[in-house]
């Protein structure tokens, strides 16, 4: 089968967040579970999506799914972006693609300009005391934190500006602790003419990925957050990891739209 590399919410190669896709064939289910996990292992990538279409007539055109090298992930924006080009370049489906996910059905709409907008469940925010020794793990003084739910499973960390979540050098290991999945560390941009709102870091130590380079989820709560703070539902996040990318959200009440662009690099013949 064919297996492609896509960096996810970028315009060019080598930058925003690498995801491995594979295409299955039509099934009413998916390959064992361990051939999966193996699979992601060996792409090594933060996420691999596996997606194979579904009979015609139900509330889903495809069944999806998604693996870190460690573990299954409840929701996954990078890679669902990352599926829907591979779907939209390869002619494999048209128009609004409905996927079957363990976060419900999650549409992608692909454009005529290239950019793919996704329609993700916003996650809820409950304010929290910061925990104790979180500061410290991160390197930074937290303003507030926020747990942000089932399906992304991090805690949220708001960090007094953008050149202090630029500096961050947290200690992975005591990280780990505090949530789920791992850390959304996140302040107002600096500079709004710079072409974004928000800046954010995600360091998810717990499913075996130290820093995410651009985290689709992670953008059903910044959305809300900076929504609320800034007075707009329109608004663009950069996500400051070294590869780096940008992530177009509009928030819709229970639903969050988040919209980028994909690049696939890499193509290939998956043997094993």
């Amino acid at each position: 089968m064919r297996i492609r590399i896509v960096d996810a919410f970028t315009d060019r190669p080598f930058a925003g967040n690498p995801a491995g896709v594979l295409l299955l064939d039509a099934s009413t289910s998916f390959p064992d579970d361990a051939w999966l996990q193996n699979v992601a292992l060996e792409v090594n990538h933060a996420e691999t999506a596996f997606a194979h279409p579904l009979p015609a007539g139900g509330e889903a055109d495809w069944a999806l799914r998604w693996f870190t090298p460690a573990a299954e992930v409840a929701m996954c924006g990078h890679a669902t972006l990352a599926t829907a080009h591979v779907l939209a370049t390869t002619g494999a489906a048209q128009g609004p693609v409905r996927f079957a996910t363990r976060s419900g059905v999650l549409i992608a709409t692909a454009h005529d300009d290239g950019s793919i907008t996704l329609d993700f469940p916003t996650a809820p925010l409950t304010s929290v005391e910061v925990p104790q020794g979180v500061a410290e793990a991160l390197g930074a003084e937290p303003l507030s934190a926020y747990d942000t739910g089932p399906n992304v499973g991090d805690l949220l960390i708001e960090l007094a500006d953008e050149k202090t979540v630029l500096g961050l050098s947290p200690d992975l290991a005591s990280l780990a602790r505090y949530s789920e999945r791992g850390i959304i560390a996140t302040a107002r941009a600096g500079d709004p003419s710079e072409g974004y709102d928000f800046v954010s870091r995600c360091f998810f130590p717990n499913i075996g990925i130290d820093e995410d380079p651009v985290t689709g989820s992670a953008h059903t709560a910044l959305a809300p957050f900076w929504s609320e703070r800034l007075g707009r539902t329109d608004l663009t996040g950069r996500q400051a990891s070294s590869r780096s990318g940008l992530v177009r959200t509009e928030l819709r009440g229970e639903r969050t739209l988040l919209t980028g662009r994909a690049v696939t690099v890499i193509e290939g013949e998956l043997l094993a």
